[in-house]
């Protein structure tokens, strides 16, 4: 139990910024659809930062699970730690230079010829991103979880007051004279870049960051090993794979929307759909948010206790606690749908509502996934990754070229639900002949039936009332709670009994 303790210790501290952030994130949503009215602009947002995940795959290349692995099987850890780097530093240069050559073309081929500096910001913010993945990596590499979440804070903060000035403050100086300060926000806020202010106010908060690692890119001297970079590549390359299958699954529903609609129907519509779908999505992103900082604290730890011989029940242990905590989350978030879309979305938003609960539940699977995952890792099977991520993006692909053309942006929800839920199932089924794990599936399935039918039960009530209705779904959570509360009671009891001292005196 202790060592779970520690691993939900770790999570919170990598978590914290990246809760906050997402968090804070998420109360921009507002600020975006109540600012710019159209869907179509939040749209150009979606796509763009589709592209940044997808790209991002690929400019990172798997060296950070690279680096994971070979710290622990190398003599030298400085030394894979510098061929990381070195390797990304010349990757990332090179892909500036073809963008600063060939922008204007990019632009054009994806109808965004009367902007090319959108092109311009996102490959500077990619580039930015994966020169700071390494040094990242290497902080959770040495447990250095404190000064991880401080310079991601510092990125989300300056993000976050550059969004608030921009589009808080600049826009509507700019728009409305007479509300103050119109000739200093003309100053910092041009009207016809618009929405590309977000891409502004997260180039200059990456950059701030790199400052911020200079130290860790001068940690150790700069040491090029080509027969140790060629073995990480080999490594790492089935990962590549699966990260941009991954974003096929994650992200590209955006990008086939835009382009599955726009043969049907005008261009102006498909991107309005992609901005409803988009701004819909994040009210998904509790559940998304929790998967990503267990994430960040589970993949070195998962590691770092392969070599003890109670490794697999701690990871059964794992995947149970972070089923009931998904379907916490699952639960809290569809309760309150209600009150959330009535904040955080204008009414030109909110008819895609629907698709948040799927998305939750998808989101669900691929947490039980990456937990599953583990057995392709730690056996240096990771052509298996490939391949299960390549199945995932068949059917992510498949199911999104039949449905989005027959019933829009719900097509692309449901099938991130079928791809996710499949991944789970095959990911375990070839496991469990490689790394056999005894995963607690009555446990498992018990928690994630409770929360859908108490959601059922909340979202097909015939309450009229919208504070009644919030008021009896959380009841449904404290429910919940009290199931959930009620069925760990030993592992509870385990918990406390380990915390009190040997005298009994606290």
């Amino acid at each position: 139990m202790s060592t779970l303790k520690k691993l939900a210790g770790q999570t919170a501290i990598y978590g914290v910024p990246t809760i906050v952030g997402r968090l804070l994130n998420y109360l921009l949503v507002p600020l975006y659809t109540y600012k710019f009215r159209d869907p179509k602009d939040f749209g150009i947002q979606a796509e763009f930062y589709a592209y940044i995940s997808f790209l991002n795959v690929i400019l990172t290349y798997g060296m950070e699970t690279a680096l994971f692995n070979f710290s622990v099987r190398e003599s030298s850890k400085d030394k894979v730690y510098s061929t990381a780097l070195i390797s990304l530093l010349s990757s990332t240069l090179f892909f500036l230079a073809g963008v600063y050559l060939f922008s204007g073309s990019v632009a054009e081929a994806i109808h965004y010829a009367n902007n090319p500096n959108f092109v311009v910001w996102a490959a500077l913010i990619l580039a930015t991103d994966a020169l700071a993945a390494i040094p990242f990596a290497k902080l959770r590499e040495q447990g250095r979880a404190t000064r991880f979440a401080t310079l991601k804070g510092v990125n989300i903060c300056i993000n976050i007051c550059l969004n608030l000035f921009y589009f808080g403050f600049c826009k509507s100086a700019v728009e409305d004279p007479a509300s103050g300060g119109h000739d200093f926000a003309t100053l910092f806020y041009n009207p016809t870049i618009g929405i590309g202010y977000i891409f502004i106010a997260n180039l200059i908060a990456n950059a701030t960051v790199m400052l911020l690692l200079v130290p860790e890119y001068f940690m150790v001297k700069w040491d090029f090993d080509f027969a140790l970079w060629k073995r990480m590549l080999r490594y790492a390359s089935p990962l590549i794979i699966v990260g941009l299958g991954g974003m096929v699954n994650e992200t590209f529903d955006r990008i086939l929307l835009k382009y599955l609609l726009i043969q049907h129907h005008p261009a102006e519509y498909a991107m309005r759909q992609v901005g409803i779908y988009g701004a819909c999505y994040k009210i998904s992103i509790l559940m998304t948010v929790f998967v990503q900082a267990f994430r960040y604290a589970a993949e070195p730890f998962f590691f770092s206790r392969s070599k003890e011989s109670d490794a697999k029940v701690l990871y059964a242990s794992v995947m149970s606690y972070f089923v009931l905590a998904c379907s916490f989350i699952f639960l809290v978030t569809t309760m309150n749908l209600p009150l959330f879309q009535v904040v955080f979305l204008s009414d030109n938003f909110r008819s895609g509502i629907g698709v948040v609960p799927i998305l939750l539940i998808a989101n669900l699977c691929l947490g039980i996934y990456f937990n599953l995952s583990i057995w392709y890792k730690l056996t240096n099977k990771t052509s298996y990754g490939a391949w299960l991520t390549i199945f995932g993006a068949c059917i992510t692909l498949g199911l999104n070229f039949w449905l989005i053309p027959r019933i829009g942006y719900m097509g692309s929800a449901w099938a991130t639900l079928v791809c996710y839920a499949s991944m789970a199932i095959l990911s375990f089924i070839i496991g469990h002949r490689y790394y056999p794990v005894k995963y607690d599936f009555k446990r498992i399935s018990g928690y994630v039936t409770l929360s859908l039918v108490l959601y059922l039960i909340g979202s097909n009530t015939s309450i009229h009332s919208n504070r009644l209705i919030l008021i009896f779904g959380n009841i449904l959570v404290l429910v919940f709670i009290s199931i959930a509360v009620f069925c760990e009671k030993e592992s509870i009891r385990g918990l406390l009994k380990r915390n009190t001292p040997a005298n009994g005196i606290n």
